[in-house]
């Protein structure tokens, strides 16, 4: 019987600048550290998933606003309103040292896998802020995933349930805050590798790891164990 070969991914890692593009930040240091510079709590919750599941974890640290690994080429949001005026060659540069090299990196291990034969479990990491222009977010997990595809569906509502029975005080909501079919990374390898793919992204509230040390452990070991109970359920 088949198993699942997970892949994790986390795009917004963090939020530092390389030292070429230091001077287009300048003043800007509240702006990297807010949710806008990157996923807070992400990558370590994407290092505790690769180690216990002894899963690959390509991680990127480099700030969203230099260039947005999640978004697709054309889209108005690739590049921030610190970096759009850039000239095209400037932003060809960006494009391949950082944007490509990442994507390519994990669509190549996807595909290689694929191509061997395996079935691939791709999770990308994110979080999101628990108050966006004023209005609050007050679920704790979010699970994307394309609602046309019926492995991503049932696995995705199998987590929920998991999820519940062992904390049902967290609210866990699918396909939110964000649409399963947005742009993103997962969108993207789903056009591309239709058969053999399953894409979820997962989204965690920033409040868990703003209240502290113990809180995010307790969040994370329900994610990480509902995650395990329902992969030994699954197959593909």
């Amino acid at each position: 019987m088949k198993h699942w070969r997970l892949i994790i991914t986390c795009e917004h890692g963090g939020n530092s600048i390389p030292p070429t593009y230091r001077h287009l930040f300048k003043g800007k240091r509240m702006l990297l550290d807010s949710h806008r510079g990157y996923d807070l709590g992400a990558l370590p919750m994407a290092r505790r998933m690769a180690k216990h599941f002894e899963a690959p974890l390509y991680a990127a640290t480099r700030s969203r606003l230099l260039v947005d690994l999640n978004r697709s080429i054309g889209n108005p949001g690739l590049f921030s309103e610190i970096t759009r005026s850039l000239a095209p060659e400037d932003k060809e540069t960006l494009l391949g040292k950082y944007y490509a090299s990442h994507r390519d990196q994990v669509q190549g291990a996807i595909s290689a896998l694929i191509h061997s034969g395996e079935v691939v479990l791709h999770i990308a990491v994110h979080s999101f802020t628990p108050v966006l222009k004023g209005r609050e977010r007050s679920m704790d997990v979010g699970l994307l995933y394309d609602p046309q595809r019926r492995g991503e569906r049932l696995f995705c509502h199998d987590w929920k349930r998991a999820l519940l029975n062992r904390h049902p005080n967290y609210q866990v909501r699918c396909n939110a805050p964000y649409k399963g079919v947005s742009d993103g990374l997962a969108t993207f390898v789903r056009s591309l590798l239709a058969r053999n793919y399953m894409g979820i992204e997962l989204e965690l509230n920033q409040s868990h790891y703003q209240q502290g040390r113990n809180q995010w452990r307790r969040l994370c070991t329900a994610v990480v164990d509902s995650l395990d109970e329902v992969l030994s359920k699954h197959h593909p």
